[in-house]
């Protein structure tokens, strides 16, 4: 499974740095394009990446914050925060980025043409803006900060968006802000568009990351659970609209009322 750093050119002029793994594959697959959080293509986010082309996608993560401080920053270091502000202003830049990055990944002899975003903490808007007019056919958050910002572009978007946080996470958690009432009450409104919505299933993503630390058993099932989102935002892409989805927690075997609840 080969990965490596490449360059992608900016639409908007110059070029930016990409993490890129490719699977094994013998006939083209989706691809995943991981919006980083402030940290940027840490070895947290390239170690998903790989993680997600050995399960047979097509992983890129673009350095999102290349106009200002290039390149991975540690979590004690007080420059990831500061180079993500103003957060609005700072996700609408990085619109061309991940539009630029999706273009680059279809001109790829593995690529089959179809793509998610999948976005963690600062990037998990692109979950729902990538989608919504950059192109994607599929988005995932995980995780996601300043979403209820965005809550209002889930209007029109006809490509199935899954919307994490897990139950454990304590950075950003379901209920900050009230994201789970709000996303939650809009998807029982959202009659024409698939929306998935995933609570209570730990903190999958902080767990692949290597920021929780579990056993090797628990280390497989967060990777299954994890998948999942993958799985939930590209395998169901040729689901017809208007079979629109919530669902409460992803195959963590609990039965409690609220995170288990499922429309359809």
């Amino acid at each position: 499974m080969p990965s490596s750093t490449v360059k992608v050119r900016s639409s908007q002029g110059g070029a930016f740095d990409c993490y890129l793994a490719l699977p094994d594959a013998n006939e083209p697959v989706p691809a995943m394009v991981l919006a980083c959080a402030i940290h940027g293509v840490d070895a947290d986010l390239r170690q998903i990446a790989d993680e997600i082309a050995s399960h047979g996608f097509i992983a890129a993560a673009p350095d999102l914050f290349w106009r200002s401080i290039p390149g991975p920053l540690g979590h004690d270091d007080p420059r990831a925060p500061e180079r993500s502000q103003p957060r609005l202003e700072k996700i609408k830049a990085g619109e061309a980025d991940m539009a630029d990055t999706l273009a680059y990944v279809r001109t790829l002899k593995q690529s089959n043409g179809r793509a998610g975003a999948m976005g963690f903490c600062y990037g998990g808007p692109y979950a729902i803006l990538g989608p919504k007019r950059l192109g994607y056919e599929a988005g995932i958050s995980c995780h996601g900060t300043r979403m209820l910002d965005y809550l209002p572009e889930l209007e029109g978007v006809t490509a199935p968006v899954c919307i994490h946080w897990g139950d454990q996470d304590h950075v950003a958690p379901p209920d900050q802000g009230g994201n789970r009432q709000a996303f939650v009450h809009h998807g029982l409104h959202r009659a024409k568009d698939p929306l998935f919505l995933s609570f209570g299933i730990n903190d999958a993503a902080g767990i692949l990351a290597g920021h929780v630390e579990y056993g090797p058993h628990e280390l497989a099932g967060a990777i299954d659970e994890f998948l999942q989102l993958v799985f939930i935002g590209l395998e169901i892409g040729d689901r017809p609209a208007g079979d629109t989805g919530f669902y409460g927690g992803a195959g963590n075997g609990r039965s409690d009322g609220e995170d288990q609840a499922r429309v359809e």
